[in-house]
């Protein structure tokens, strides 16, 4: 068969351009409607916008909506708030991935791993605000389970709605209790994956089970973390609004510790209604969150030493 003869039937086998562009329509549309036609609306962070003329009708403002924000004290304590909470997340919630998912792995039992894998996946989900009325149930200063086992041990209270500096670990701990179940089952995908004759060739070799997992199993999930490490990093500088206000709200006396700038965003448009300012804001986290994929995509290629065949 020469050359001419293979390629037409290696052509006959895979199916038209026409219908693969068919297929991937939809999704075109979805970026192309939701993703690059708001894009126009970034002009609105250089105008002075009202609602008499409209996007093109505003008066331009140059880059005054910026200076407002630049110059505000707020700036620096919603980025941090930002930065420090997704920081926490994104740690504590791919090393609690990873480690459930290890963990699960390791069972024998195929009808208990589906058990203990429903129970954790379950918290997904419930709502923010259902998780809300559940942690109120435990932090209320009167009634809280927590203030009552306190007391009951001869404690003092706890004013947790009153005490800023104990909200990133108390988010933290809810964002793993919610979102672990989500990341353990990416994680599983890719364990399920591995070639088992890496395992048998360990075994072979005298490695115990906690050997295979270091020299293996690992190693194997780590291009799977690198790549959600940079779709979390890329997202860095978005708070997770649905989880800050509804377990916040507008309780001011939290905003040092738990203030983020999606909320900072959305309290200053219905407190003050300045569109152009809120607009500059949002074209301020896009472009940090495009500098922090770019950087983080950077460092995974300096960080990655993995070559082809080469387990560890």
């Amino acid at each position: 068969m020469n050359a001419k003869t293979r390629a037409r039937t290696a052509k006959s086998l895979l199916p038209g351009q026409g219908t693969l562009y068919l297929m991937a329509l939809p999704g075109i549309l979805f970026f192309f409607i939701f993703s690059y036609l708001p894009m126009f609306g970034v002009i609105l962070a250089f105008k002075n916008y009202n609602f008499a003329g409209g996007i093109f009708g505003s008066p331009w403002a140059g880059f005054d909506n910026f200076e407002f924000f630049f110059t505000s004290p707020d700036l620096y304590r919603i980025t941090f708030n930002t930065l420090f909470l997704n920081f926490l997340f994104i740690v504590f919630g791919t090393l609690a991935a990873v480690v459930t998912a290890v963990l699960l792995n390791e069972i024998r039992s195929k009808v208990s791993a589906r058990i203990f894998q429903t129970f954790i996946f379950f918290p997904y989900f419930i709502s923010w605000i259902v998780v809300s009325l559940f942690l109120g149930t435990f932090l209320s200063s009167e009634r809280g389970i927590i203030n009552q086992l306190l007391s009951a041990i001869g404690l003092d209270r706890v004013e947790f709605m009153n005490s800023p500096g104990l909200w990133p670990a108390i988010l933290v701990v809810v964002y793993l209790w919610k979102s672990t179940g989500y990341g353990l089952v990416i994680y599983l995908a890719a364990i399920t994956g591995i070639n088992p004759e890496y395992y048998e060739a360990a075994r072979i070799d005298g490695a115990s089970r906690f050997q295979q997992i270091i020299r293996i199993l690992l190693p194997q999930l780590r291009p799977t973390v690198l790549i959600l490490l940079i779709l979390a990093v890329g997202r860095i500088f978005y708070g997770d609004f649905g989880m800050i206000y509804a377990l916040v709200g507008d309780n001011g006396q939290l905003y040092p510790t738990t203030d983020v700038i999606d909320t900072y965003v959305f309290r200053s448009l219905r407190t003050y209604g300045d569109i152009g300012m809120t607009s500059a804001v949002g074209l301020y986290q896009s472009l940090m969150g495009f500098l922090m994929v770019v950087l983080a995509n950077w460092i995974s290629k300096k960080l990655s030493d993995e070559k082809k065949g080469v387990l560890y």
